[in-house]
């Protein structure tokens, strides 16, 4: 299914030699009452409140450790969400995050286009509540026209001043919200008031405001059409059984404005449909996209279209659905008086099921599965070995042992693979034999410098495969890392 480009503009003239441009003209947003708007009015309502609302939720986590449920701890280098706590090197399951996010989109996008961008895309969200607060200050579609026309005057500023007030207010309670994710709230907040916020916060709080007012108050629709990539993936998205918002143009042409003396019986013998050209989908329309010339990348499936063509159904005694959510496949089978069957399961939506769901049990048998112990051990390669005045050889390694629990631990470190081997730490008197006991303070990383000696007859010339272990001494819970021992 292929989706037209959007250009408003595009009925500029050329001649022969020159090529006009033309600035897009700006959109006014119409109001409209209808299923899809409350939907939309809904979404927004939850989106907008686990936004702010999340931050302020707390989960115990023991003493000493940040009771915030969901908090990107950066000083801490944690990431906590709920009962989940991802360490920096637990990296791969934002990736796994990222995938079932985009596969997710895929999805819903195969099924009913751009759900995403029409309900629950962060620019429609607040875009949308900036459209309200803007009708709310300057009027209706037509008065805000006709005030953006009109010179400038006491009365046209203070209805502008008080609109970017607003947003201001909005954008800097956005950027707020925001920092909350990075820091305890109740602290920050506190912070905030007496004054004690730190430049860094107010900086990205300030960086968070300025990009919410730019793009919810300024480019609004243009970030859809121009600059985000999905009005492009999108084509490759959806098929002919997608449901998408579609103008049934089979019922719909030819389109002519409904004289009032005129009956609905000489106008269908004129040759006309149900469409009476009155523009009111376009005027509702966020992006100013025209459903009447089919498919477009403007085109965010929001619905709003469907609510204002079935108002001037309803008005002017029609049927509703003239603008609907429908599949292609659909759409055809009704210009012939039959019908197509719904299929909700066709290949590309299975495979995105099972990619999600095999990800997502990944990460959930990974997160069951990860050990509160890791072990990392990290050789010296300069010099490879030294060999003692005794004879024997020795190997010197860094080795990290992260410790993941919330209390202090000790670890019985040994190596496998070597015979008669002697473990002794840098800088610890005392600290030598088959097996060392190592300390790991809570949440934390202990790096210990280890030489491994072994006599020099009992180990093979060149490599020799060997394992680090470490056993904690109070749960019995094992790490292991390979690495090798070289001798000349």
């Amino acid at each position: 299914m292929s989706l037209m480009p959007h250009n408003p503009a595009a009925t500029a003239a050329e001649e022969p030699g020159q090529r006009w441009f033309v600035q897009r003209p700006k959109v006014y947003p119409a109001d409209v009452h209808g299923r899809f708007r409350r939907l939309k009015w809904l979404a927004l309502v939850i989106l907008l409140g686990i936004y702010y609302v999340t931050p302020w939720i707390r989960w115990d986590r023991g003493p000493g450790i940040p009771d915030q449920a969901v908090l990107v701890d950066m000083v801490g280098r944690r990431a906590y969400f709920f009962w989940i706590e991802i360490w920096p090197q637990e990296v791969y399951y934002l990736t796994g995050l990222l995938i079932i996010g985009a596969f997710g989109i895929f999805f819903a996008t195969t099924l009913f286009g751009r759900v995403w961008c029409g309900y629950a895309c962060p620019q429609t969200v607040w875009t949308d509540l900036f459209l309200w607060v803007e009708r709310k200050l300057e009027g209706p579609r037509t008065e805000r026209i006709r005030l953006d026309k009109a010179p400038m005057s006491a009365h046209k500023l203070a209805r502008k001043a008080s609109k970017h007030a607003v947003w201001v207010l909005i954008s800097l309670v956005t950027g707020g919200a925001w920092i909350f994710y990075f820091n305890d709230a109740p602290t920050l907040l506190r912070e905030i008031v007496t004054g004690e916020v730190s430049r860094s916060v107010v900086a990205f709080a300030g960086l968070f405001t300025a990009t919410t007012y730019f793009f919810a108050g300024w480019a609004r629709e243009q970030i859809c059409i121009y600059v985000c990539p999905w009005r492009s993936f999108q084509a490759a998205m959806v098929d002919e059984d997608t449901h998408i918002v579609t103008y049934q143009d089979w019922r719909g042409e030819g389109r002519a404005p409904l004289r009032k003396s005129q009956s609905w019986e000489e106008r269908t013998a004129e040759g006309h449909g149900d469409c009476i050209d009155c523009k009111l989908c376009v005027h509702v329309c966020p992006t100013g996209t025209d459903i009447r010339r089919g498919q477009q990348i403007s085109c965010i499936g929001c619905g709003l279209c469907v609510d204002a063509c079935n108002e001037v159904m309803a008005q002017i005694g029609r049927p509703g659905d003239l603008v609907l959510f429908d599949t292609r496949s659909n759409q055809v089978a009704k210009a012939e008086g039959q019908s197509a069957p719904v299929r909700l399961i066709r290949p590309r939506t299975v495979i995105y099921a099972l990619i999600m769901l095999v990800v997502a049990g990944m990460m959930v048998v990974s997160l069951a599965l990860r050990p509160n112990l890791d072990v990392s051990v990290l050789r010296d390669r300069a010099p490879l070995y030294v060999a003692l005045s005794n004879g024997d050889v020795q190997n010197a390694y860094t080795i990290k042992i992260l410790n993941k629990t919330h209390g202090a631990r000790s670890y019985r470190l040994s190596v496998d693979g070597l015979k008669n081997a002697e473990l002794s730490v840098a800088s610890v008197d005392g600290q030598s034999g088959p097996a060392l006991s190592l300390r790991a303070e809570p949440d934390s990383v202990a790096t210990y410098r280890i030489f491994v000696r072994v006599p020099r007859g009992t180990v093979a010339s060149g490599s020799t495969d060997v394992t680090v272990v470490a056993t904690d001494e109070a749960s019995g819970e094992v790490g292991r890392h390979q690495s090798v021992f070289i001798a000349p």
